[in-house]
Order: C-alpha cells, then sequence, then structure tokens
C-alpha cells in the first residue's frame, strides 16, 4: 500500500465528519480508484480555503500552467471543489462526505458502489450521527404543514427555493449508487437541489441543470408525493438540499440505527395525532422513514423521539389528524449560521481544532 494514500486518507479523517481506517482496507482501494498518487499528494498540499492556481503553484513552487491544469482535471473528477466568480477561478480541499462522495454522481461505477456501501456498513455510516452538530437537518416540506407558526426560513423546504438565485437539480447520488448494486428502490432519482456556486460546479460538471423556481417547487412537491424527506445541509444559508428516502440514503440509514433519530438530527418539530378524527388508515405509518408511528387500536401513535419533523405524514393524512407541532424553547436548535461554521463545530467536538 502507497504511504501517501493512508496519508490521503488521515488527511480527509480531519475534514467534516471523517474517514476512518478499517481493517480490510476498503477505504484504500475507494480512494486508489478515485485519486492517482500526484492527485493524493495535491490534495495533501490544499485546505478548504479556496485558492487560485497561481496561488498554489507559487506556494508550492510548481509550474502555474501545470499547476492550473491539474487543478481543473482534479476538480472535473469530484476531487476538489471549483467556484468561478467571473474570470477568476478558485479551488479547494473538500470532505469525503459532505464533498467527494456526492461528486462522483457520473462516476459511480458497480466496482466503486460496491466498495462504499462495504465501506458504509464496516465505519463510514457510524460517523454522520456520532457528533452533536449533524452535518444535515431535516425540515417541513412547507409551512403550511406546520400548526404553530411563525417558522424559520431555514426551516421551510419552499422559503430556502424562494430565496435562491441560481438553482440546479441534480440526481440523487445514494439512489445512483444503489443503482450499480441492484439495490434501487422506486424513487424518482432527479431531486436534489444545488444553489449558487455549488450549483454552477454541477452544472460545469455535468451533474445538474439548472432550474427556476416554478420548476424547483413542482419537484418538492412531487417528493412529498413520493415519501422523499428534505434534507438540507446543516446551517442557515446552504448550498443544497438533497432529498432523501430511508432505503437508500446514507444520512436516514444512519438515524434510523439511532435509539433517538429526533435527537440526533436536532428537528425542531414533531408530529401529533388528533384521535379524535384518526381512522387509523395506517397512510402515515407507511410513509414515515423512522417507525415512528404505529397504529394501536385503530388509532396512529408517535414516538416522539424518533419522529424527525418531516412532515410526510402530515401531507396526506385523509383526514387531517397529523399536524407538526414546534417543540418547546428550551428545545428548539439554532444552526451554525454557514457551512463552514457546521465544519468548524463537528472539527471542534472531533478534537481536530
Amino acid at each position: 500500500m502507497s504511504e501517501v494514500y493512508e496519508q490521503l486518507r488521515q488527511r480527509l479523517d480531519d475534514l467534516g465528519t471523517g474517514f476512518p481506517a478499517t481493517q480490510n482496507g476498503v477505504e484504500i482501494s475507494i480512494l486508489k480508484q478515485l485519486f492517482t498518487e500526484e492527485d493524493a499528494r495535491m490534495f495533501l498540499m490544499l485546505t478548504p480555503m479556496l485558492e487560485d492556481p497561481q496561488s498554489v503553484a507559487k506556494r508550492l513552487e510548481l509550474p502555474e500552467d501545470q499547476t492550473a491544469s491539474h487543478l481543473e482535471d482534479m476538480a472535473s473528477r469530484g476531487l476538489l471543489f471549483r467556484q468561478k466568480k467571473g474570470k477568476r477561478v478558485r479551488y479547494g480541499a473538500v470532505p469525503f462526505v459532505v464533498g467527494i462522495y456526492e461528486f462522483q454522481l457520473n462516476r459511480v461505477d458497480r466496482k466503486l458502489a460496491e466498495e462504499l456501501e462495504s465501506y458504509y456498513q464496516q465505519a463510514l455510516g457510524k460517523t454522520f450521527q456520532q457528533w452533536s452538530t449533524p452535518v444535515m437537518r431535516t425540515i417541513p416540506i412547507n409551512r403550511e404543514i406546520v400548526s404553530e407558526w411563525p417558522i424559520a426560513a431555514y426551516e421551510d423546504a419552499m422559503t430556502i427555493i424562494d430565496n435562491q438565485k441560481t438553482i440546479a437539480v441534480a440526481p440523487c447520488i445514494c439512489r445512483t449508487s444503489a443503482a450499480q448494486i441492484d439495490q434501487a428502490c422506486d424513487k424518482p432519482l432527479e431531486t436534489c437541489f444545488l444553489f449558487g456556486s455549488h450549483a454552477a460546479y454541477y452544472v460545469d460538471n455535468g451533474m445538474g441543470r439548472y432550474i427556476e423556481k416554478d420548476e424547483a417547487r413542482q419537484i418538492i412537491a412531487k417528493n412529498d408525493e413520493a415519501g422523499l424527506v428534505m434534507q438540507p445541509f446543516n446551517s442557515q444559508s446552504v448550498g443544497g438540499m438533497c432529498s432523501c428516502c430511508g432505503c437508500c440514503c446514507g444520512m436516514l440509514r444512519s438515524l434510523k440505527l439511532q435509539d433517538s433519530p429526533a435527537e440526533a438530527v436536532k428537528s425542531n418539530y414533531f408530529a401529533e395525532v388528533d384521535e379524535e378524527v384518526c381512522v387509523g388508515c395506517e397512510t402515515c405509518v407507511e410513509r414515515c422513514q423512522m417507525d415512528a408511528i404505529s397504529v394501536v387500536d385503530e388509532k396512529a401513535h408517535v414516538v416522539e423521539n424518533r419522529c424527525i419533523g418531516c412532515g410526510l405524514c402530515v401531507t396526506t393524512c385523509p383526514t387531517d389528524a397529523m399536524a407538526l407541532k414546534k417543540k418547546s424553547e428550551d428545545n428548539l436548535y439554532l444552526p451554525p449560521e454557514s457551512g463552514m461554521e457546521t465544519y468548524m463545530r463537528i472539527a471542534k467536538e472531533r478534537g481536530k481544532i
């Protein structure tokens, strides 16, 4: 095993929720599929702080043209993030999740998908909900399904869309990867949203397409109909928002294994049943991704610490017996203002800073 790949693993383990080692080394095999040794050495020299090629070349004492070409090639393969502003192009290192994994949308094949699933089961999946600050949050589809207002803009999927200037939609990487190993579900594929420079990155790399707000709202409505959970990045200002199923999505699968998914996901809402109008039809049971609802004596019952406040049970209740309730003020969670703050909090909790 080349030493540079273990160094790369250790570097990735310092970023985001981590990239832990395993006994069989499947994570090194994944890195070798994605990175050449030259790629790995370049990644090790970068940080999440965006730099232009001239700055990188000067700092590393490398030819400018060669450095610019290598950085662009890595960004085009989803190994670095690229931001374009006018004629200025800058690059930065990204975590494995959220980052390199999601950026493999057009590159994931059966071998990579098999090793990613193996790694998820052995180690990676355990990192997602391990810390107090989650990397993703679950939010309601829109404010109309919440019984008590006001609802913060960052808690409302439709308002998040309304506040964006640039929107792209892309296929779900989790369901794309699952399809490679014959584990695909029947949920829609083109469901996940990117905003701002993240939208540009996806479109420039051929992973997504720009859409207008009206189409984005229509996609969210279809996501709700299909029983997908809206999960933006855990910050008040977000660069993307996923639409997740409980069978393929790494985040929801990890949440489902928790004793208290509601606490792990930092949800500010929970579903409540009006037993007087509940007819025990079990529609909510079928749609709940966390197994938080059961029917007892022909009435729905919600296990509050398993409810992640997504509202899927509310939007299709035929008798309007379900409603989302806001938690008490002392139990409300205020997300970090920015993605950088989210990662800084996670790094501090992990003892990385």
